[in-house]
């Protein structure tokens, strides 16, 4: 319940403060996002397989966002970002439709 009230608050919180992302951490955001979103959806799977540990859960949301983001920071200083960015996005797009799947064949049973 705790976790449902924050999301509310956190979605009308950014509605009505409509927050900017300086110019130098945008290319950073959508990695940052994708990261969270593989942290989301391999806790959801672990909380269907009864495997859940918050603890887990929280340093895999963090480790997830920092790792990402310093993959695309240092392809950025090697002039390469771009590259990294994408193998960045496929690799945790691979992971997430992995758990989607799991989640998937754990709720409906196919």
């Amino acid at each position: 319940m705790i976790a449902a009230v924050g999301l509310v608050v956190g979605i009308v919180a950014g509605l009505v403060l409509q927050p900017t992302v300086p110019v130098s951490l945008q290319p950073y955001l959508p990695i940052a996002v994708v990261a969270a979103l593989d942290a989301l959806f391999g806790g959801l799977r672990a909380r269907l397989d009864g495997l859940f540990d918050d603890k887990v859960f929280l340093v895999s949301f963090l480790s997830n966002v920092v790792v990402a983001a310093l993959i695309v920071f240092l392809g950025d200083q090697l002039g390469v970002g771009s590259q990294l960015s994408t193998a960045v996005v496929v690799v945790l797009g691979i992971r997430i439709f992995s758990n989607a799947a799991a989640i998937r064949r754990h709720i409906f049973k196919a």
